[in-house]
C-alpha cells in the first residue's frame, strides 16, 4: 500500500506540469537527487528481484524524470 500511494502522488505534479508549462515552483537540485535515489532503488530492486520493489520505482522515476525533464527543457527557453 505504502509503495502504491507514493508512487501514485507523483502523477497529479506531472499531470498539472505537463499541462501548465510552469516548472518555476520546481527545485532542479531537488528533482535530480530524487531521480538518481529512485534510480538506485530500482537497482536494488532489480539486484534483489523484487517486483514491487521494481515496480514501483520504474514508475515513480519514470513519473519524476518527466517533470525533470520539464524542468531543464524549461531552464533553456530562457
Amino acid at each position: 500500500m505504502a509503495a502504491i500511494l507514493t508512487t501514485v502522488s507523483f502523477l497529479p505534479q506531472v499531470y498539472k506540469t505537463w499541462k501548465s508549462g510552469d516548472t518555476s515552483g520546481i527545485s532542479l537540485l531537488m528533482y535530480s537527487l530524487f531521480v538518481t535515489g529512485i534510480l538506485f532503488w530500482l537497482v536494488y530492486g532489480i539486484l534483489l528481484n523484487e517486483l514491487p520493489i521494481i515496480l514501483a520505482n520504474s514508475v515513480t522515476l519514470i513519473s519524476s524524470g518527466i517533470i525533470l525533464t520539464l524542468k531543464i527543457k524549461s531552464m533553456f527557453k530562457k
